[in-house]
């Protein structure tokens, strides 16, 4: 009696499998034709493809240097030089960014570095194509214009 239980059990689970397939067989293909639509394709704004600092029209950055970016970041991607300069108008010694480096190579893109920066100094952009021949290439600085 086991034996034709079994067997029933068989014939429906490869039945639920055959459904599932043909389901999927039939399903309309959404395959992007990459080379040749470049100029029409369109990035979903969640795609993390590199890191960016945007700047105003005066050519200003939103970044403090705290360095909080560069605590969050789990791999060392990257990398802030800082100097102490006076505030003219306070009189008291602050922050100055000077280098902000990033390694487009060794980064994860987990987006902890974004989340943890208090003033959106830095955001990832939807660029994707980052083909090049040496890895020196990817490391980039974002606080110049």
């Amino acid at each position: 009696m086991s034996y034709i239980k079994g067997l029933f059990h068989g014939v429906g689970s490869l039945a639920t499998g055959m459904k599932v397939t043909l389901k999927e067989f039939f399903t309309p293909k959404v395959t992007e034709q990459y080379p040749e639509n470049r100029a029409t394709l369109k990035m979903f704004d969640r795609y993390c493809g590199e890191l960016t600092m945007p700047h105003d029209a005066d050519g200003k950055n939103r970044c403090i240097a705290c360095g909080l970016c560069q605590a969050a970041c789990p791999n060392g991607t990257i990398h802030i030089e800082t100097e102490m300069v006076t505030d003219p108008e306070t009189g008291k010694p602050k922050k100055r960014l000077v280098r902000y480096e990033y390694d487009l190579g060794s980064c994860m893109f987990c987006h902890l570095c974004v989340n943890a920066c208090p003033h959106d100094a830095i955001r990832f952009s939807t660029a994707f194509e980052h083909a090049v021949f040496t890895r020196g290439k990817l490391v980039k600085q974002l606080n110049k214009r």
